[in-house]
């Protein structure tokens, strides 16, 4: 199968910046093949590192809202019925659902960085019907210094570029949980304070 994603993702090469942004609107191909090939044609020479980090966050942002929207409009038992077809099952639907209903609006951003979620977090954000302004800034705040390591990456790695994938998680998923740690504390914290005292104040 990645072969012939790979293959696929080879014609958007000629459309250069454009070709990058929109591969990655295909949400059933992965960000972690474009991105790194993508970085591997800065080495070659063909786009520029910014360049490319600008076309594949903007992509990657767009491409979120898709999934985002069958959400909104489909609807679980759609997606249940017709997931599959676009590499959706009920399993991963469900933890994107469970992750969505533990953390809140701010998963758009925090679960970009965590395998598994990553990708199917826009369906519950969509089923929830989130703002989706607030959505898209949450995914384009996540996706900019995501698609960074995976074009550098790419880069840096230059014909050894397929390797990227598994270095990138080493850096994501400590990131990620960083992230999700701070996130808690700070939902904790800010309870905490506007939580009404228990006591009452007499004169």
């Amino acid at each position: 199968m990645e072969h012939y994603i790979l293959a696929f993702i080879e014609y958007f090469k000629d459309l250069s910046y454009f070709g990058v942004l929109l591969a990655l609107c295909f949400e059933f191909v992965p960000a972690e093949l474009v991105l790194p090939l993508a970085g591997y044609w800065v080495y070659q020479g063909d786009m520029t590192l910014w360049g490319t980090v600008l076309a594949g966050t903007v992509g990657g942002t767009i491409g979120p809202l898709t999934l985002y929207a069958l959400g909104r409009y489909g609807g679980r038992p759609f997606l249940i019925k017709y997931g599959k077809y676009i590499f959706i099952n009920e399993e991963n639907l469900s933890k994107a659902d469970a992750f969505f209903e533990k953390n809140g609006a701010m998963v758009a951003f925090t679960a970009r960085f965590l395998p598994g979620v990553r990708t199917l977090i826009s369906i519950p954000c969509g089923m929830a019907k989130m703002n989706v302004w607030i959505f898209s800034i949450y995914t384009f705040a996540a996706m900019l210094p995501i698609t960074f390591l995976y074009v550098f990456l790419g880069f840096k790695l230059g014909d050894k570029w397929e390797e990227v994938g598994g270095m990138a998680n080493d850096y994501l998923l400590p990131a990620g949980v960083v992230i999700v740690i701070v996130f808690l504390l700070y939902k904790f914290m800010t309870r905490k304070a506007i939580k009404p005292s228990t006591f009452t104040h007499k004169n």
